[in-house]
């Protein structure tokens, strides 16, 4: 099976990639309480799923993923390389591709007149993929790696979903708003 990208889907995962590089780096708010900082590139990843679609939206995210593996300063902090993955926030990364096409996946199926139903959807795709789905790869990721139980781990990060939660409405709103500018990709 050969898959073929066209050149404009290859500049929109570009785009959305270095989005959500730009969004991360944004000075992080550091929380005591977890190793994992509050960052905006949870923000431009709500974003590439909704506007990209799921293939596009997680290759954007993945392609975001992988040049910060292979050592590019483009994770909160000005971090980079392999060892991030090793790290607390590691499987928080990988569960952003799993979000991103999940985003994707709800927000396709969205296909309604009523703005405030499109609304409710690409809010909902948010909570769904951007954070449930990122939250569970995440949390046991940080288990395993900073020595915490399940329990303690998904407390500790408890503190981040009113940040993500607006952070999918702000999400929703402007795809939203390109949906009815006819801007948007999928």
């Amino acid at each position: 099976m050969t898959s073929t990208f066209s050149t404009r889907s290859l500049v929109y995962v570009s785009l959305f990639a270095a989005l959500i590089a730009a969004f991360a780096l944004v000075p992080p708010i550091p929380v005591p309480v977890v190793p994992v900082p509050i960052t905006l590139q949870t923000l431009g990843v709500m974003l590439a799923g909704l506007v990209l679609g799921p293939r596009l939206g997680a290759l954007a995210v993945l392609l975001y993923v992988g040049l910060a593996v292979l050592g590019l300063p483009i994770l909160p902090g000005g971090r980079g390389g392999l060892a991030v993955l090793a790290g607390p926030t590691g499987g928080f990364l990988l569960g952003f591709v799993l979000g991103a096409w999940i985003i994707g996946l709800v927000a396709r199926r969205a296909n309604t007149d009523s703005d405030v139903l499109l609304l409710a959807r690409y809010f909902m795709a948010c909570v769904f993929g951007g954070i449930l789905a990122v939250y569970a790869v995440g949390i046991p990721w940080l288990s395993g790696v900073a020595g915490m139980s399940l329990a303690q781990a998904a407390m500790a990060v408890l503190v981040f979903v009113p940040g993500d939660m607006i952070k999918a409405a702000l999400a929703a709103f402007v795809a939203w708003r390109l949906s009815r500018l006819q801007l948007m990709s999928r």
